[in-house]
């Protein structure tokens, strides 16, 4: 399939997760990306893979702090500049932070997590949207969680901003819907991603898999996600056969949001 032959896509958080899985599946269908992420060996490791399964994709290597509004706009004009337009926009970049009962999450790691996390799909938004509106059409899919749309445990900071995230989708779905432009989010359940290991080390820096193994037992499928799973919904909802999708939160989680 070649449905992203002919477009741009900037993806943030693309150094390594879910955004490299999802540069390397668009990347694959012909896309012309803009990789963004603060690490930037993790968006050499992207491109290296890229070019491996799409030896002439072309690609902008942006390192940036999605937390910073001027960063922000600064990867919106480049790729602009350098390519013409953006079709699609994965905004994805986002971090966890510390585990911590309510009454002990410190204030600064509440405010880090929601600029990143919040705040920066705010400002990625704000500036694509602007240029999405010029063209008359564009796709966004925002990065939220299973933990946007229920509780998660000692996380405070992680779950306020994920449903922050949720708002901010379907709010904005509304107002641009108007104007070409489809918004949507998707809400990962446990996908072994870096992020995700980190959080089990949180929990038991040694003996972190077998935590992992019992915090997929309650799942219906009773295993971690993939990263490439969650790269294959994000291209169908950037690609234009998701067109009229607007608005929506997709759960990709093996069914944990729905059992209780």
């Amino acid at each position: 399939m070649n449905r992203f032959e002919d477009k741009v896509v900037i993806i943030t958080g693309a150094g390594s997760g879910l955004g490299q899985a999802a540069a390397l599946q668009i990347a694959k269908e012909g896309a012309r990306i803009t990789l963004v992420d603060l690490n930037e060996t993790g968006l050499e490791d992207t491109k290296s893979k890229i070019l491996e399964v799409a030896p002439n994709a072309e690609t902008l290597l942006i390192t940036a702090n999605v937390a910073d509004e001027n960063a922000v706009q600064n990867y919106v004009n480049k790729t602009v500049e350098t390519f013409g337009k953006i079709d699609g926009f994965f905004n994805n970049a986002g971090i966890e932070g510390k585990q911590n009962l309510t009454e002990d999450f410190g204030s600064d790691e509440f405010d880090k997590v929601l600029s990143v996390n919040l705040k920066g799909v705010f400002y990625g938004m704000k500036y694509v949207l602007k240029v999405m509106k010029e063209q008359g059409s564009g796709s966004i899919v925002n990065t939220a969680s299973v933990g946007g749309i229920r509780g998660v445990g000692n996380q405070s900071g992680y779950a306020a901003s994920k449903h922050g995230v949720v708002g901010l989708t379907r709010n904005s779905a509304i107002e641009y819907g108007q104007f070409g432009i489809s918004i949507k989010a998707i809400a990962p359940g446990a996908i072994m991603t870096p992020m995700v290991e980190g959080s089990l080390k949180q929990m038991d820096p040694v003996n972190w898999e077998e935590v992992g193994k019992a915090f997929v037992e309650p799942n219906p499928m009773k295993r971690f996600g993939k990263p490439e799973e969650v790269g294959y919904l994000v291209a169908f909802l950037l690609s234009y056969q998701a067109d009229f999708i607007n608005a929506a939160v997709v759960p990709i989680d093996g069914g944990q949001s729905y059992k209780y």
